[in-house]
């Protein structure tokens, strides 16, 4: 696979999990990371990590759900580095519960992070982009997009951004832009770790009625699903565009 030599690359809900994974490859690959998060200590402390490691990171805080706090954060983050050239739209959350169940609330709050933060960055990150002539999006979606019960709200929201990535793919190609999302099954992380807990299961216990039902046997780690996006984001990939990719150990 080619580097990233001095290609900037945002990551947002990058403080832990897959989008932690993510910008840590993307950066020992070279890249220049912008780690956005909603908490500025997470965010700063992951990017000290990356450079303790040697690679070249900063923390930035950011409502990726609101319009203002996008446009300001990709402004910033285009002027401390020279440019934009790679966007990884990975925050997201989950508020599960029945049809029956689910508020107003829980409806709003799967929607605005799992996918209007998707268009408000790409939105933000096109301007660049399209002068520059070159440009790569990675959104993450979900299996959960095919339907999953009890997440009416975030299967939704993972749907919509296959249908984002598709359009945004048709409208920025012309400008030297690909957009492509990444689909996960079961990832072990905190934030299916505590999924777990709501229903009442230990998160080991669950992961390994997962891994039995997967043909490959195993759940995916963060790094997993960051090689996958890491591929997307790289010139090796410049003739893919439009598509989602499914990383889910064949379990159906």
């Amino acid at each position: 696979m080619q580097g990233f030599t001095n290609r900037v690359a945002v990551v947002t809900g990058s403080a832990r999990g897959i989008g932690a994974a993510t910008a840590e490859r993307l950066a020992a690959q070279g890249a220049h990371v912008a780690i956005i998060d909603l908490a500025e200590d997470a965010a700063r402390a992951e990017a000290q990590k990356i450079s303790d490691a040697g690679g070249t990171a900063r923390g930035y805080a950011c409502d990726v759900t609101l319009t203002s706090d996008v446009e300001d954060t990709i402004a910033e983050i285009a002027a401390d580095f020279g440019g934009l050239d790679i966007v990884v739209n990975n925050a997201g959350i989950n508020r599960d519960n029945l049809v029956h169940k689910m508020t107003d609330e829980d409806w709003d709050v799967a929607l605005n992070v799992n996918l209007k933060s998707a268009f408000l960055m790409s939105r933000a990150a096109q301007r660049h982009m399209v002068p520059a002539k070159y440009g790569r999006i990675v959104n993450l979606s979900s299996t959960a997009a095919r339907g999953n019960r009890g997440q009416v709200n975030y299967s939704a929201a993972k749907a919509g951004v296959q249908g984002l990535t598709a359009t945004l793919a048709m409208e920025l190609g012309p400008y030297g832009i690909n957009v492509n999302a990444v689909a996960p099954g079961w990832v072990s992380t905190p934030m299916t770790a505590a999924s777990a807990r709501r229903v009442g299961a230990e998160p080991e216990q669950l992961e390994q009625k997962v891994a039995g039902e997967t043909p490959l046997r195993r759940v995916a780690q963060p790094d997993d699903i960051a090689a996958v996006v890491t591929f997307l984001a790289s010139d090796d990939a410049r003739h893919v565009t439009g598509q989602t990719i499914y990383v889910n150990g064949g379990r159906r």
